[in-house]
């Protein structure tokens, strides 16, 4: 299976509003809605469609920083077995194998930066692998779109 400008331009709508009904996805792209409900069992089944998630701005939530850690491991060949470690851990929302000094490049979501020190101190230094981090605390985050998946000339019906 393969997927098309019609599949693109339906991803394209969703990744900027989940929320957004089919039948109104259907009458902006000029397809009927169950095309589009079709169209999204196809791309769930062939993987593209890995669930919906919702946008939080934590920080209305009392979680006030964001923070990067870049993650020296012993050796290359513990990340499945940190990655895991991490995973267990809830401040943790986000772990890339990476390339360059980090082999884990992670994002973590802390109430302040006491919380923060006692998930980097308690947590996140006393796995096994880990030889030590370095942090990055977020100030701002000023881009977080997705990518614009509609080929260039594809753009019809997008409004």
């Amino acid at each position: 299976m393969e997927i098309d400008s019609t599949d693109r331009k339906i991803l394209s709508i969703l990744m900027k509003d989940a929320k957004k009904p089919y039948t109104e996805i259907a009458k902006e792209i000029h397809v009927s809605g169950g095309t589009v409900h079709v169209r999204m069992r196809k791309m769930e089944s062939m993987g593209i469609v890995q669930g919906s998630h919702l946008s939080i701005d934590y920080t209305k939530l009392g979680y006030d920083v964001s923070a990067f850690l870049g993650i020296y491991l012993e050796q290359s060949s513990l990340y499945d077995e940190v990655a895991q470690a991490l995973q267990a851990i809830p401040e943790v929302v986000g772990a890339h194998y990476t390339t360059g000094n980090y082999g884990i490049f992670a994002k973590v979501i802390c109430r302040d930066t006491n919380h923060l020190r006692d998930v980097l101190h308690d947590k996140i230094q006393r796995i096994a692998g880990i030889q030590r981090t370095e942090t990055f605390i977020s100030l701002d985050e000023s881009i977080n779109r997705p990518i614009d998946i509609v080929q260039e000339g594809d753009q019809s019906g997008l409004e």
